[in-house]
């Protein structure tokens, strides 16, 4: 059941992040601004964010099988079609939309749902694991996209991304999602007495600290991150960097992401939840810092050392968030209340990315997009210093 929500997790939000190779072709061919490119990963972003809390809420009535079948067919049919499209307003529907829909019934929505019925003590660590999908999907399709793009060109890229996911829809219908759905014995013992999660629905988990304080942190983390990251491909070529070294330097910080991910059950179980998102969010701003330096004196040797701690740090937060979600509001509702709470994720990183964009245009460089994700960092930290529900939450 963790390797079925790793490996669509990973086909999902892996396929969904090869736009940033994509963004440079795209601009010369058709002339596009930048913030006129990033507003279709704007697009999708939202897309994404704004379905999440339907997702949870058609998770538990209907269950995995046709949430996630759903999401590879949306995703396959996205992609494959993508490599016909000539208009602006059409990457808006197929790279925006419709891959924001898959991408979100495939994602960490109905992954986290699913691992909270499995998975008690363990259950930071298992959502790591699941949410390190996202890292390993980007170190394996990006510089599979790159040396497509390369050696053929981005229409036919997006064709074959398509009819690889479209191949494995059938497959992906026909694993035991009745038996992943049931939970493990302790899960179905509370069930059948009624002990899971009693009282909390979303109307009352919306008046709860802990809600907004984790939907605070996971929208400004995002925008911080996505005003960075939609461009960091652009960033090093315009650096210096060759295409190639700059897709292979963002997929490797999707690798350490993953590897930070798994990593980060441990290390919250070990240090403590507060401890662990302040040290990632100081180690983030650290790397924000070295882009800076970047800008004015790229060199290999930066380029590695904010690569290491960009990607060692990235991964952190999210699994906190969802494991602290999945806990605090544990029950039959878990998958809406946790929709809502990860819609904000996605809402945040869909301004991050139009706001990255936007201000490359203004300013003609990447300063003060840089200065902007920096500020949105420091708002992110604050949740689990002061709402005293998070601060001491194990």
């Amino acid at each position: 059941m963790l390797a079925a929500c790793f490996a669509l997790n990973m086909f999902g939000r892996g396929l969904g992040d090869t736009y940033a190779v994509f963004l440079l072709p795209l601009e010369r061919q058709f002339g596009w601004s930048r913030s006129e490119v990033t507003s279709v990963y704007s697009i999708y972003l939202l897309v994404h964010g704004f379905t999440a809390p339907l997702v949870g809420l058609v998770f538990d009535r209907l269950g995995p099988r046709w949430v996630y079948g759903a999401g590879m067919s949306c995703l396959g049919a996205a992609l494959f079609l993508a490599g016909g499209l000539t208009s602006l307003w059409q990457f808006y529907i197929f790279i925006g939309a419709l891959v924001g829909v898959g991408v979100s019934l495939n994602g960490m929505v109905p992954g986290s749902a699913l691992l909270s019925r499995w998975y008690r003590e363990k259950l930071s660590s298992a959502i790591g694991i699941a949410f390190s999908a996202t890292g390993v999907g980007t170190i394996l399709f990006v510089p599979i996209a790159q040396s497509l793009i390369g050696a053929y060109d981005w229409r036919l890229t997006y064709r074959i991304f398509g009819l690889a996911v479209l191949i494995l829809v059938p497959a992906v219908l026909l694993l035991p999602w009745k038996r992943f759905a049931q939970g493990s014995p302790l899960h179905r013992h509370e069930q059948r007495q009624g002990k899971a999660g009693e009282g909390w629905t979303l109307k009352k988990a919306l008046r709860a600290p802990v809600f907004w304080g984790l939907a605070l942190m996971f929208f400004c983390t995002a925008v911080a991150m996505f005003s960075v990251l939609v461009q960091l491909v652009a960033f090093f070529i315009d650096a210096g960097f060759s295409p190639l070294t700059a897709a292979s330097a963002y997929g490797f910080l999707g690798l350490l992401s993953a590897i930070s991910v798994m990593s980060s059950g441990f290390v919250s179980d070990r240090f403590g939840y507060r401890q662990t998102v302040t040290g990632s969010f100081a180690g983030t701003a650290a790397g924000m810092g070295l882009l800076v330096l970047m800008s004015y004196s790229p060199s290999a040797a930066l380029l590695a050392v904010f690569v290491a701690l960009f990607g060692l740090c990235m991964g952190t937060r999210g699994p906190i968030i969802s494991s602290v979600a999945a806990r605090y509001f544990a029950g039959p509702r878990v998958a809406t209340i946790y929709g809502v709470i990860y819609s904000a994720n996605a809402i945040g990183a869909a301004i991050g990315s139009y706001m990255g964009g936007l201000l490359h245009d203004l300013t003609g460089g990447y300063g003060v997009g840089l200065a902007a994700a920096l500020a949105f960092i420091g708002i992110a930290a604050a949740p689990f210093w002061t709402i005293p529900a998070l601060k001491d939450f194990r």
